[in-house]
């Protein structure tokens, strides 16, 4: 079974907090097409940000075992992003990149690799890993 490159950083919430952040940013009004997936996927990504947002204020991650399940639970929101995303069909290149960017933090890179495709993001992008 062949995989796909990716990378492997360590645990790193408050950044996980700034592409939350920055992914919803990224997402389309609830208006536009595929408007109630879009409502989902902001709704969503509202969660993610307001469970990372104390390590964004901290700047660092929460101390022992409450760091994991920070990590558990703010994949789990990033897994269902994807699947607005994917229903409402208004995935894209730089979403995708976010939606990997944000599983690199989480400590899942393989997993941020292969899902970010289903987010849009171009197979041959730059951005990916080698």
């Amino acid at each position: 079974m062949e995989t796909s490159p990716y990378f492997q950083v360590a645990l790193n919430l408050p950044h996980a907090g700034r592409i939350a952040r920055r992914i919803y940013r990224l997402l389309p009004e609830p208006h536009a097409p595929g408007g109630a997936e879009a409502a989902g996927a902001r709704e969503t990504v509202a969660e993610l940000v307001r469970l990372l947002d104390p390590c964004l204020d901290l700047d660092e991650n929460p101390p022992g075992d409450l760091g994991a399940q920070v990590s558990r639970y703010a994949a789990a929101l990033g897994r269902r992003l994807v699947e607005h995303i994917e229903r409402g069909g208004f995935g894209h290149d730089r979403l995708g990149q976010c939606v990997r960017n944000l599983f690199e933090c989480l400590e899942l890179g393989r997993e941020g690799a292969g899902i970010s495709l289903r987010a849009g993001e171009n197979p041959n992008s730059l951005q990916r890993p080698l």
